[in-house]
């Protein structure tokens, strides 16, 4: 017995020495994270790094950021040239908001010849973002990035015939009419079709544009038709209004449309050479553009295409004089946006933020509303081309209709079809291991998220390898609720407006409880330490009461705190957030003392948080809060504003979310939950593509 007992405690030092050669991960390949003898076993400063570099993973992907930071330094101590340990040392600190730190941390690894052309990119664009100030109004050059036939690809079966009109949808689809084959149809972003409609029950008359109305609606012209057809937002036929002839609510080949912010709709009657206008219910209520003593310098619209709507003013562009007309929104003249023969022959006029997108032959323009400037955005080339009708879409595209050709474009900028997209693979979820979940974050070089994507849109991988059982779970763009976070300034000066805060509050938890009462609803108070008062359902707080709140009035408020404690809650949460302020717009002379702009802008996109202001005084927002509002999608409303705060809600569920869940079952070994398992995303759209490297750890078993 004494012999077998030596025995096994003399083969005990070969054993442990062969399972921590044949068990090694591999995740760290510096020399110092080797024995320098003939075993090549890991060193004990590799165990240590190890189990803080797991430690530090499982902290990140749980969006303890501050955590996984020091995790990640923790394991840098014991391997302080490891490239993979700065790799997610990084990307922590670029999800903390701090993008300069994970630069440096990258751009060590990436000297080190770790990363390759990926790392590369990541770090060009993240050094992009953090000095570019681009604004998708802003005219630029546009290139076609693809394109959707109206041929089937055999060529034996026709799609649609001669597009005229188009409208982009949230979700990345989008609506075409097709004038040719008198249909409208749905299309995805990878140009399937998935919705087909004739029209009514006689079917549509050769329509000719479509908008989106107020409600939600959807309204279309038909030229032969004389008339306009009213359909549901699913693209369910409602109803017709206006008929053929000269009086009000008449029309002789009505063509393009627009809608003002009343709901009143403008239509261009090509027969009768005038712009005909209807209200929201579809009664025709007058109708001008023709010559008329009143309008002096003015002969009166000749062949009236394109119609735009942009604050009060009216555009009406002419295929005759190729000029573009102004005027007001009761149709009195106010002069010329751009001078006769400007365009050739302008068809479609579309508003995109401060200018007009205006269709002419083979071109697209923009144009300034206030100056005029014109500036040209696409050329198709010398063949054969005529573009009816250009929108922007929600991926930052231009969506152009192509009537001659039979095709729609898809036209990007120069740099997002060099740069690619910009994928990150946000969470890893192997709590059930082998069955794993992935969120991929996907985005344009500009921080704009690409939504609309399919199960075909995208690859993921395990050591370069396919994976099995892999599943499109879901896209967070068609949530239709949020997790709203409302800070509340607990200044003196915001003392002053309690009734306004308590219906700012109230309005928006009722908005919420609109929507399925789904989404949480937390609020936080910013005093001189901010304080989380509420989480829960929107429904509880209806009778939202300030007296209810724990937290005193301050002369200085801590406003950095807040929002970074108000943003931590929502990390977790759902992928559609926001951070709503409610106060006087002011601010105390420490409220960015912690955290910079630059570094809470940071932190709120990285982590796609919205933050918007709701003031209840009649005064401009303080110019650091407008800063980050601006560069967080967000928005600035006043508390007693005619349509209400219902709209803060709705802002926040329709701004873009590029956010999806992928699933799989691995294959790969975990050797008891400590080996580290990559996982590599590759996503694809048209001619562009971009891709993620990363990794996760299975349970400890």
């Amino acid at each position: 017995m004494k012999n077998k007992i030596l025995k096994t405690l003399t083969l005990l030092p070969f054993f442990f020495a062969g399972f921590n050669l044949f068990s090694q991960n591999y995740v760290f390949t510096s020399e110092e994270a080797r024995v320098k003898n003939s075993t090549g076993a890991r060193s004990a400063q590799a165990g240590f790094a190890e189990e803080e570099f797991r430690k530090g993973v499982q902290a990140y992907y749980r969006g303890s950021y501050n955590d996984a930071i020091l995790e990640f330094e923790k394991a840098l101590s014991y391997l302080p040239s490891e490239n993979i340990i700065l790799e997610w040392l990084g990307k922590a600190y670029y999800r903390a908001g701090l993008e300069g730190t994970a630069l440096e941390h990258w751009q060590t690894a990436s000297d080190n010849n770790y990363g390759g052309l990926l790392l590369k990119n990541k770090i060009e664009i993240v050094r992009e973002r953090r000095i570019s100030n681009n604004s998708y109004n802003d005219p630029v050059k546009y290139t076609e990035s693809g394109s959707y036939s109206g041929n089937s690809p055999d060529g034996k079966k026709l799609v649609f015939s001669q597009p005229v009109s188009i409208l982009a949808n949230s979700d990345g689809s989008m609506w075409i009419v097709s004038y040719g084959s008198n249909e409208l149809l749905r299309m995805d972003i990878n140009g399937f079709v998935f919705e087909r409609s004739n029209g009514s029950f006689e079917g549509f008359d050769r329509p000719m544009d479509i908008i989106r109305l107020n409600d939600g609606n959807l309204l279309i012209s038909e030229f032969a038709g004389d008339r306009l057809s009213l359909f549901s937002s699913s693209g369910r036929f409602l109803r017709h209004f206006g008929t053929k002839g000269l009086g009000t609510g008449n029309f002789v080949g009505p063509q393009y449309l627009a809608t003002d912010g009343i709901g009143n709709i403008y239509v261009s009657d090509f027969g009768n050479a005038r712009i005909d206008v209807f209200d929201m219910d579809g009664n025709g209520l007058f109708f001008f553009g023709q010559k008329s003593e009143k309008s002096s310098g003015f002969d009166g619209l000749k062949a009236p295409s394109g119609v735009a709507v942009s604050g009060n003013e009216v555009f009406v562009a002419d295929a005759v004089t190729g000029a573009v007309y102004r005027f007001d929104t009761a149709g009195n003249y106010l002069g010329l946006l751009c001078l006769e023969k400007t365009f050739v022959h302008p068809e479609s006029m579309k508003k995109w933020g401060n200018y007009l997108v205006v269709c002419d032959g083979n071109k697209i323009y923009s144009v300034d509303t206030e100056t005029g400037t014109v500036f040209e955005n696409v050329r198709t080339g010398n063949a054969p081309s005529y573009l009816t009708c250009a929108v922007p879409d929600v991926n930052g595209n231009l969506l152009a209709t192509d009537y001659r050709t039979n095709e729609i474009y898809v036209m990007s900028k120069m740099s997002e079809l060099v740069g690619g997209l910009f994928v990150q693979i946000e969470k890893v979820d192997a709590s059930k291991f082998p069955e794993v979940k992935v969120e991929v974050k996907v985005e344009n070089r500009h921080r704009q998220a690409v939504v609309g994507l399919k199960e075909q849109n995208f690859v993921i991988t395990e050591k370069k390898g396919a994976v099995q059982n892999y599943v499109f779970e879901g896209a967070s763009y068609v949530n239709d609720f949020a997790d709203i976070t409302l800070v509340i300034d607990r200044s003196f000066e915001a003392a002053q407006y309690s009734r306004e805060i308590e219906t700012a509050v109230r309005e928006i938890a009722s908005s919420m409880n609109e929507h399925a009462n789904k989404g949480t609803l937390r609020i936080v108070t910013s005093g001189a330490v901010p304080v989380l008062e509420y989480e829960g359902s929107p429904e509880k707080a209806l009778n939202f009461s300030l007296q209810s709140m724990k937290n005193p009035l301050s002369e200085k408020c801590t406003v950095d705190l807040a929002i970074r404690l108000a943003a931590n809650g929502l990390i977790s949460g759902e992928k559609k957030r926001a951070v709503v302020l409610i106060g006087a717009g002011k601010l105390s002379e420490n409220s960015f003392n912690k955290y910079g702009l630059t570094d809470l802008t940071a932190y709120l996109n990285n982590n796609s948080i919205i933050l918007s202001s709701v003031l209840v005084a009649k005064t401009s927002v303080a110019p650091e809060l407008a800063y980050i509002c601006s560069h967080t999608a967000g928005n600035e409303y006043y508390v007693y504003r005619t349509e209400g705060l219902k709209n803060v809600v709705k802002d926040v569920i329709d701004t873009p979310c590029g956010i999806y869940v992928l699933s799989f079952t691995s294959s790969q070994s975990t050797q008891f939950g400590e080996k580290y398992l990559p996982v590599e995303v590759e996503a694809y759209l048209m001619n562009r593509s971009g891709r993620d490297d990363s990794g996760y750890f299975a349970p400890l078993q």
